[in-house]
């Protein structure tokens, strides 16, 4: 397998304290064997200083790639991502959050995992990595946990995490989707999608994983995880 350049969508949404620290990481690291990457950047219409917090990294980093796109109002992180897909011209997609639970060192793995054992998808999972800090219990173990496991009842797939953030996927397959979710529903809604592809493979790689608070910005709640069943439910039938 082939990988020539690497598009990493950024979707950011009232992230002012952390966005410079991800693109500082992102737009220096290394991938592995060289590829290439384009870092997209879809800023959803923030309240505080994210764009200005971008557009600062861009003007002392003119070297980077980075590409931005602003939402003319905000519509949540499925949109943003919507955006990001057709922007992207790289052969292989993946997300990476704008806060810091992810270490963008860890694309490295997915993507090695991809090249040398030729799979067609690689999902980054968290439950995998026991050394995770910070972790809600009941969300992480319990919530993701069993939306997981509803998710592989339906798919026959064997996630450990299908909610995860770093979904390394085709870029010709991602945007032959045609995606609805403008919010976490993503997640379920794309893994659910990507099941209907016949002979399609997907793994896991373990990831390091450092959880906020809700106080700290994070966004994902209860409601989303009762979207998530539903997506689950809805795109399993569904287009």
């Amino acid at each position: 397998m082939r990988i020539q350049k690497l598009s990493i969508l950024i979707p950011a949404y009232n992230e002012a304290k952390t966005i410079r620290n991800v693109l500082q990481n992102v737009s220096y690291l290394k991938l592995y064997k060289g590829i290439l990457k384009e870092i997209i950047i879809i800023n959803d219409c923030p309240t505080d200083s994210t764009i200005y917090e971008i557009e600062l990294f861009q003007r002392e980093n003119p070297q980077c790639n980075i590409r931005l796109f602003n939402q003319p109002v905000n519509q949540g992180k499925g949109a943003a991502i919507h955006r990001g897909i057709k922007m992207a011209t790289g052969d292989y997609i993946i997300i990476q959050d704008a806060d810091l639970e992810l270490n963008p060192e860890d694309i490295n793995l997915l993507l090695q995992k991809a090249i040398d054992e030729e799979i067609d998808v690689v999902y980054g999972s968290r439950f995998l990595n026991k050394n995770y800090k910070n972790t809600s219990f009941i969300w992480h173990i319990l919530g993701n946990g069993f939306l997981t496991k509803l998710s592989n009842l339906f798919t026959g797939y064997k996630l450990t995490d299908m909610m995860t953030c770093y979904k390394l996927i085709p870029t010709s397959i991602v945007k032959s989707l045609t995606l609805k979710e403008k919010r976490f529903g993503f997640e379920p809604e794309i893994t659910m999608k990507l099941s209907k592809y016949k002979n399609l493979t997907i793994k896991e790689v373990p990831i390091s994983y450092d959880a906020r608070s809700k106080d700290e910005g994070k966004k994902i709640n209860s409601g989303d995880g009762i979207r998530s069943i539903y997506c689950i439910l809805k795109y399993r039938f569904t287009n």
